[in-house]
């Protein structure tokens, strides 16, 4: 990488100084009278107070943010969310070399990988291919080569309970199941749904679905509800929801009975969801 070295200073910035720093002696800053501070005040307060209001009941865990469990020597867990019977939603760590010894899953799974690879038998999972194992389906041992960040839902980590009855019913022999893999090199199929927004199905169960999104720059979205739990995970560009800006790597529920007012984005986005079917 080429390092990259300050401007040298030129002819033009030395004749261009003394005027600079005549400006700069006498700027000062112009502080508001008294009524016109009050009122600046209290309109930054309401501004405050409803930018709260927007966000009251959304949980949002930053990419930075969160406490990480260790689960195995290699491997970690951040928890995000518990679905209940839904599953939690997790990201997990692999370290290079780390393994998931076989297992049977209790409800629907959904990963994305987020960085680095993963493996199941023959299947090789790279950086936003998405992966969905039905409910009963058996995964053989998960494997990560050189190390991996991945985001699960509908997984049973963090429940004690749960795993147990996952790691001994993938003792038993009977077959995988139903799954789907999506490679995100040949995913090529994205209508357009709004102006600069596109999606693309990627299961569908009963009355939820989940979906890939992709925002180009500018591009927005009308004021919606939420009829049950909508999840949302970043996973390129940023994302406004109301005044809350998302970045790539940010988890955020929506719980049933919450409205989004707007999203937006300046800059384009990709994103999954998990939410209502929409028709």
């Amino acid at each position: 990488m080429i390092e990259q070295q300050p401007p040298v200073p030129g002819p033009e910035d030395d004749e261009l100084a003394p005027l600079t720093n005549l400006l700069a002696e006498h700027i000062a800053p112009i502080a508001p009278a008294g009524e016109r501070r009050s009122a600046m005040r209290r309109g930054l307060l309401a501004q405050v107070a409803a930018s709260v209001a927007k966000q009251a009941g959304l949980t949002t865990v930053r990419a930075k943010d969160g406490v990480w469990q260790t689960l195995k020597t290699g491997i970690r867990v951040k928890p995000l969310w518990d679905g209940g019977s839904l599953g939690r939603s997790v990201l997990i760590e692999f370290a290079a070399g780390a393994s998931l010894i076989p297992h049977r899953h209790n409800s629907l799974e959904e990963g994305i990988v987020l960085r680095g690879d993963l493996a199941m038998g023959d299947l090789r999972l790279g950086p936003l291919d998405y992966h969905a194992a039905a409910a009963g389906s058996r995964h053989g041992a998960i494997r990560s080569e050189q190390g991996a960040l991945a985001y699960l839902r509908g997984t049973s980590l963090g429940d004690s309970r749960e795993v147990l009855k996952e790691v001994l019913s993938g003792l038993l022999p009977f077959g995988p199941g139903p799954s789907l893999t999506a490679h995100a090199a040949d995913m090529q199929d994205w209508p357009e749904i709004l102006p600069g927004v596109r999606k693309k199905t990627l299961w569908i169960e009963g009355g939820r679905e989940s979906c890939f999104y992709r925002l180009e720059a500018g591009a927005r979205c009308p004021e919606h509800g939420h009829d049950t739990e909508e999840e949302c995970m970043m996973l390129a560009g940023d994302l406004f929801i109301d005044d809350l800006l998302l970045r790539a790597g940010d988890y955020q529920l929506a719980p049933a009975g919450s409205v989004h007012r707007e999203v937006y984005t300046d800059v384009g986005a990709t994103l999954f969801v998990r939410g209502a079917r929409s028709d």
